[in-house]
């Protein structure tokens, strides 16, 4: 099942999506107990909420909403960082694997939905304005302490993220380079973890301007998502419908020789298996 937060007619609201053109909302009397996807996923009611859409017509097409990133404000979203071999830092010298899982924080105030323009940074930070295309786990059941033995269990579907970064700034400040305005994407929606199957055969493809730049599958991580939600359920609580971006793979605009960054007009297309193309377009 897949479940999208959008905006229409001046409110936000969350429904499902149906053969990826039309969204049907829940029932008021469903709302009045689950008002958001939050609530939902802390309730475990996904299929509650299959339920009661069943049958259903769409309410408004996908074209007549604007889908918002499936993130609460609530949420948090925790990156991993250095996550797939690959030439790192850009100047292109591989590392031995870390010994350690890397994270860091992402702002609501640096993504946009599906579909919505990303903002080119402006001045000299324009100039190294990067992608990162990651495959991105949605908490259902919270928890502290999780153990990784039953870390899966915790997972109630997954997303999408272009984890935008500004290179030159990440250079200075880790967390201002990967934090400007409207920098990145995440969405279209989030796909239940009964309808993909098999977390560990995910696989992701990132394309700029139709060209494959990114392709790999959750096999290939250094780290596994049940150690990545096992280490980051150690020093911060996790709730229902926060977000763990699993890192990106080789091939972001900074590890070609020149680096191959982002400018207005650029279009990018994140896809993984199984849940689906998050789609973006690089504004003026």
């Amino acid at each position: 099942m897949k479940i999208a937060r959008f905006m229409v007619q001046g409110r936000t609201g969350y429904g499902v999506v149906i053969d990826e053109t039309g969204i049907v909302e829940p029932t008021a009397d469903f709302r009045s107990r689950h008002p958001d996807i939050r609530s939902v996923l802390a309730a475990d009611a996904t299929q509650a909420l299959a339920r009661d859409v069943a049958g259903r017509p769409a309410g408004f097409t996908l074209d007549a909403v604007m889908l918002l990133p499936p993130l609460a404000p609530e949420n948090k979203l925790v990156c991993v960082g250095i996550n797939y071999r690959k030439k790192y830092p850009l100047e292109g010298v591989p590392p031995p694997d870390p010994d350690h899982i890397i994270v860091f924080a992402k702002h609501h105030d640096a993504m946009v939905g599906h579909g919505e323009p990303l903002e080119l940074p402006l001045g000299l930070a324009a100039e190294s304005f990067d992608y990162e295309g990651e495959i991105t786990l949605v908490i259902g059941k919270g928890g502290r302490h999780i153990a990784r033995e039953t870390a899966l269990a915790h997972v109630a579907g997954c997303t999408i993220l272009n984890d935008g970064s500004v290179r030159g700034w990440q250079k200075q400040s880790l967390h201002a380079g990967k934090n400007f305005a409207r920098s990145g994407g995440c969405g279209p929606w989030i796909v239940t973890a009964d309808e993909f199957g098999d977390l560990g055969q995910l696989s992701l493809t990132t394309r700029v301007n139709g060209e494959l730049r990114q392709q790999t599958d959750v096999g290939q991580m250094i780290f596994q998502p049940d150690e990545l939600i096992a280490y980051i359920s150690h020093f911060t609580p996790l709730h229902p419908g926060d977000l763990i971006a699993t890192g990106t793979p080789e091939g972001a605009g900074g590890s070609f020789s020149p680096p191959r960054f982002l400018k207005a007009g650029d279009h990018i297309e994140i896809s993984v298996s199984g849940v689906g193309t998050l789609r973006n377009r690089v504004g003026a």
